[in-house]
């Protein structure tokens, strides 16, 4: 059976502290790769198998600090992913610029700094790298209520694109288009488990993904399997949105 096998890489995870993060760190580990997480809080633990360093993304010089120190310490730096990000609800009319600053900082930018440090440091490795930029399916349609965040994924699978042709050979970069995922935060976007489960009948596979879904693909983006895939967004939202006109009419999608 083919598997993945990152055994004696090293991988940086940001926002790898919970939800999708932290399943993709624990996956990447089980492939035997040594990884550390980034967050802008300390944890009080790493999770089991990896290192734990305190980052905000959106400050480019510690984000490059950050790679320089791990590279360093660990030797290399094999996979990058890109994590970190998010935005609460604020209807654009009445968001302050501050307010999307931040959101685009923590989408877009923050990404590009890390890809751009992580980059310097494959690019003299004899093996290259990989980078995966975990984006959302707000790129590809309308994201009302968190307008500046869908924009901001929408750059982050342009540059992924951009990026692939910039560093090859040497460094692949691909992004992963998240749908709806059953986190430790769902109650709080998606409401109680009825508000979940109305939801979920929406969604062509049945249910929200779960977090090790989305982190197999990532895994599999980081590794030799995917040794000619670069520039690439997969999808991993359970079979997308079904037309509204469909759920109007009660019809399947």
């Amino acid at each position: 059976m083919t598997t993945i096998d990152l055994t004696g890489r090293v991988a940086l995870v940001t926002g790898g502290s919970k939800g999708i993060g932290a399943a993709v760190a624990q996956v990447l580990v089980s492939a035997g790769a040594r990884v550390v997480t980034c967050s802008r809080s300390p944890v009080d633990a790493p999770a089991p198998g990896t290192e734990h360093v305190t980052c905000d993304v959106r400050d480019a010089a510690s984000v490059d600090a950050m790679v320089q120190d791990v590279a360093a310490r660990l030797g290399r730096l094999d996979v990058a992913v890109n994590n970190a990000g998010g935005a609460p609800y604020a209807p654009a009319a009445d968001a302050s610029p501050r307010f999307h600053d931040r959101v685009v900082a923590l989408n877009l930018m923050g990404p590009l700094a890390l890809a751009q440090s992580a980059n310097r440091v494959m690019q003299q490795a004899p093996g290259g790298g990989a980078i995966v930029n975990v984006s959302s399916v707000s790129a590809l349609r309308p994201s009302p209520g968190t307008a500046a965040y869908g924009a901001a994924k929408a750059g982050l699978d342009s540059l992924t694109r951009s990026l692939a042709i910039e560093w090859a050979p040497r460094v692949r970069v691909n992004a992963v288009n998240v749908g709806l995922c059953r986190t430790e935060l769902t109650g709080d976007h998606y409401g109680d488990d009825a508000g979940v489960a109305a939801i979920e009948r929406t969604i062509p596979l049945g249910r929200m993904a779960r977090p090790e879904e989305v982190a197999n693909v990532v895994a599999f983006l980081a590794s030799d399997l995917a040794s000619y895939v670069s520039g690439a967004t997969v999808a991993c939202h359970g079979g997308g949105e079904p037309p509204a006109f469909l759920l109007a009419q009660g019809r399947p999608g």
